[in-house]
């Protein structure tokens, strides 16, 4: 008895995104729209600078990134008008893994970030910020330390990341961005959208939904279907918001520190050599005048 092609379907696909969800608290679907679509969406979804929630956000690597090359995301949000906050993130993260006792800090979450390209497990801690901290950091007049706990700092240590060497960390950003939350009559969960601009002019938009694990099957497609119904074009540029960020300001960075050797490096070679004394500028040392004998005492000669 032959088995028809659905029962196949069905047995190969039961399962498969429960599995890979596993462990997490929820689900968050994402999508990135093709920068010529950005100005379309705005409009349709009647979102503009009057309705958004501005923030800037700061990331905290090395020139050479090296906390993103070991999964590492650390991050600050100033939000105007409203609370700031500092969040460290690793990702992926095996959730059986995780002790515990991290689950007592409210801010500390085990989500599952699903795009086109897959998913992926993190686990993100942050913690509330005072006002004008983030900024004296930006500013140089505070330590970047400064702006995370003991407990982020654990938290990392114990996901198997290296103690983070603060003093090779460097600010990246402020990144500027606008971000609106929604309810469409269309999609059954609210549709947050994020729109960041970097120094160069360059945008990016990202729009995603948050679900509960067990809606995470019925979210990934019918968010699929909701952007499909919009219009929205696959974006085959598409790539994470942190990696579009960072390699940009890490980038500016490096090419700042090569033109600053640069010119350290010209100004040396025009310095004009010190200047040396000629051999008629040059005088021998003075002797001191013999003593002679006057009525029997020794005087020195008068010069």
């Amino acid at each position: 008895m032959s088995t028809s092609p659905v029962a196949k379907r069905g047995k190969a696909t039961r399962n498969k995104v429960a599995k890979a969800v596993a462990g997490a608290e929820a689900i968050e679907v994402k999508a990135t729209v093709p920068n010529h679509q950005i100005g379309s969406a705005l409009r349709r979804l009647g979102m503009n600078a009057d309705n958004d929630e501005e923030r800037f956000i700061y990331f905290f690597d090395t020139p050479e990134l090296d906390l993103l090359a070991a999964n590492v995301i650390a991050r600050a949000r100033r939000v105007v008008g409203d609370a700031h906050d500092s969040t460290v993130k690793f990702r992926p993260v095996d959730p059986a893994k995780l002790d515990a006792k991290w689950q007592k800090f409210r801010d500390f979450k085990v989500e599952v970030d699903a795009s086109e390209k897959g998913m992926v497990k993190s686990a993100s801690f942050s913690m509330p910020v005072k006002r004008g901290l983030i900024k004296r950091v930006h500013a140089g007049k505070t330590p970047i330390e400064a702006l995370f706990t003991p407990e982020q700092e654990e938290f990392l240590h114990a996901m198997g990341a290296r103690k983070v060497d603060f003093e090779r960390v460097v600010v990246l950003g402020p990144l500027r961005a606008q971000r609106w939350r929604l309810e469409d009559p269309a999609c059954p969960w609210p549709v947050t959208v994020e729109l960041w601009r970097r120094e160069d002019g360059e945008r990016l938009m990202e729009m995603s939904i948050k679900a509960r694990v067990v809606q995470a099957a019925a979210a990934i497609g019918g968010f699929q279907a909701y952007l499909a119904e919009l219009g929205a074009e696959r974006d085959s540029d598409e790539q994470a918001k942190t990696r579009w960020a960072l390699g940009f300001y890490a980038e500016k960075l490096r090419a700042e520190a090569k033109k600053t050797a640069a010119k350290k490096k010209t100004a040396a070679k025009t310095k004009a050599p010190a200047k040396t004394k000629t051999a008629a500028t040059k005088r021998s040392p003075t002797k001191a005048a013999a003593p002679r004998k006057v009525d029997g005492k020794a005087k020195t000669a008068a010069r």
